[in-house]
This record gives C-alpha cells, structure tokens and sequence, in this order.
C-alpha cells in the first residue's frame, strides 16, 4: 500500500509539472515534422520518456525546457534512422482552418490570416537549423542558454543560428511585402 501512495505521488508531481506544457510541445513537434500524426506521437514518446526518467528531473526547475530537449533529441534520433528528409505537407489543407465567421472585422481577420500564412511559409522555408532556433525563441519564447540547451549546441551557435535566420526571415517577409504593395522598394 505505501508503493502505490509513493506512485500516486509521483504521478501527481509529474502531471503537476509536465502536463501544462503538452500544447507547447505538440506546436513544435508540428512545426518540425510538418506531420500532425507523427507529432502527436513524438509528444506522446516524449512524455513517456520524461515520465520514465522522472528521477532525473528536480522539481521547480525548468520542466518546459526539459520537454522540449526530450523532444528535439526524438526527433533528431528518429531522423539519423530514418535517413531520409521530413517530408513536406502537399497543400494548406493539413493546417489546421480558422473560421471567420461572426468575428467583428472580418475583412480584417481575413487580410491577417493571409499575412499569418506568409509568415509561416517563411519560417517553414528556413533552413532546419535556423527554423528550429527561429521558432524555440520567437514562437516557444526561450531563452539563448535554454535554445542552447534543447539544440544540443554551445549557447554562442545558438545565438548565431536565430541571428542569420531571423535576418533571411526578415529578407523573405520584406519582399513579401514588397511584392504585395505593403512597403515601397527604395530607390536604388
């Protein structure tokens, strides 16, 4: 009896601390996949492992940055067996849609439905590297040591890696805009 009131006790640490984060990282997991089922499932092994090695954890320490380096280093494991790239989905139709009905500006939501969309093709044609630290700091709000950290690299390549992809970011939305009128081109 005192075994199962030490498991209940344990379980009820772990969903404390980890379960909050579940949306979190099933957004990244979709982002790096490109796959909804198969980032379902790489949260899902995610949380197994982190429950699995729960003793390694301290509590009140950072269970959001654990996660996600749980989860990078699944992904990038399943990767190197795999051998082969992540394939890209084959049309806007794997997204999830919004509804734009009964919003109070929906000329206005449609219009930034369409910039939100360009901003996503952007970030998803970034080189690996760059997207994942693009999206750990600007999109998951982590820190340079934390991004460091679940990458796997010293905190100075991190910060280079959102440095140059936010700059070919930044060059990709500003031709977007170009293009589409938003922003006049300067004068050579």
């Amino acid at each position: 009896m005192h075994m199962n009131a030490v498991g209940d006790e344990r379980r009820a640490l772990f969903e404390r601390e980890i379960l909050m984060h579940l949306d979190a990282l099933y957004a990244f997991g979709a982002k790096l996949t490109r796959d909804r089922d198969t980032a379902e499932d790489l949260v899902s092994d995610t949380v197994l492992r982190a429950f699995d090695r729960w003793e390694q954890y301290t509590l009140g320490t950072n269970a959001r940055a654990w996660l996600f380096t749980i989860l990078y280093r699944l992904f990038v494991g399943r990767l190197r067996l795999a051998k082969r790239e992540v394939p890209l989905p084959d049309s806007a139709d794997e997204r999830p849609h919004d509804e734009v009905g009964g919003h109070p500006d929906p000329e206005g939501a449609y219009f930034d439905s369409i910039i939100d969309e360009e901003v996503t093709r952007a970030i998803e044609s970034l080189p690996e590297y760059y997207r994942e630290a693009v999206l750990l700091s600007d999109v998951h709000e982590f820190r340079y040591a934390e991004i460091a950290q679940i990458l796997g690299v010293p905190e100075g390549t991190a910060k280079s890696r959102l440095f140059r992809g936010r700059r070919m970011l930044q060059r990709k939305l500003l031709r977007y805009a170009i293009d589409m009128g938003y922003v006049k081109p300067r004068a050579a």
